[in-house]
């Protein structure tokens, strides 16, 4: 059978490193970016856009300002944003959106009946899906059974750092040469990653679990 996939790319660390783990077996040809008004969407997009053009896949960016205005909040409000991974179940609720991966894979589901793609690619992962339950696999288990009833060409979701945490795919970027430099994991906007936030401090930490100073400094 003939693969043909989509990736959900949002600029970030595990997104990036599941479209190049998984851009030649499943023949990645489509990137979706989302922009709902987060604080970082235009350095989300920049990052995306430059990723897609490296690995050669076409780009689309899908606007949902109405999920933007519904979202109440840090990542979209004007709210703090929490710093540090200490409290991670208080951080969880300070940036999360109302079914954010659900309506994403959704969304993709539409592009993958319609265009005959055999699978969409998510970067979840055993770190984040410890306090975000969108990023487990009994979670893309669920979206799979919803796909054998709401699409034709019923599409798979993939997950391919479901059992990695950020150690261990900074470590497989490191390894397989993947464009570290052109990621966006910071929950802020800005020119650099601000090193703050629950995001840049997950990467910050990954990064010093592998002895990397070189991504770091252009990072950060």
């Amino acid at each position: 059978m003939k693969y043909k996939s989509i990736i959900l790319l949002s600029g970030g660390l595990d997104s990036v490193v599941s479209l190049g783990l998984c851009k030649e077996k499943y023949n990645v040809e489509l990137a979706l970016t989302f922009d709902y008004g987060q604080k970082s969407s235009k350095e989300e997009i920049e990052a995306s856009h430059k990723i897609a053009e490296y690995y050669n896949i076409e780009h689309k960016i899908i606007t949902l300002d109405w999920l933007g205005e519904i979202t109440q909040t840090a990542l979209v409000s004007n709210d703090e944003l929490p710093k540090g991974i200490e409290n991670p179940q208080e951080s969880a609720k300070a940036v999360w959106v109302p079914n954010r991966n659900g309506l994403f894979l959704n969304i993709a589901g539409s592009f993958a009946d319609s265009g005959n793609y055999t699978h969409i690619i998510l970067g979840a992962n055993k770190e984040e899906g410890q306090t975000f339950p969108d990023n487990t696999q009994e979670f893309a288990d669920r979206i799979n059974a919803e796909f054998e009833y709401s699409t034709l060409n019923k599409p798979k979701i993939l997950v391919p750092l479901i059992n990695s945490d950020k150690n261990d795919i900074v470590k497989l970027a490191l390894e397989n040469s993947m464009p570290l430099q052109l990621i966006r994991s910071c929950y802020k906007g800005g020119q650099k990653h601000c090193g703050e936030c629950e995001s840049c401090t997950r990467l910050k930490n990954a990064l010093k679990a592998n002895n990397d100073t070189y991504y770091t400094k252009i990072l950060f």
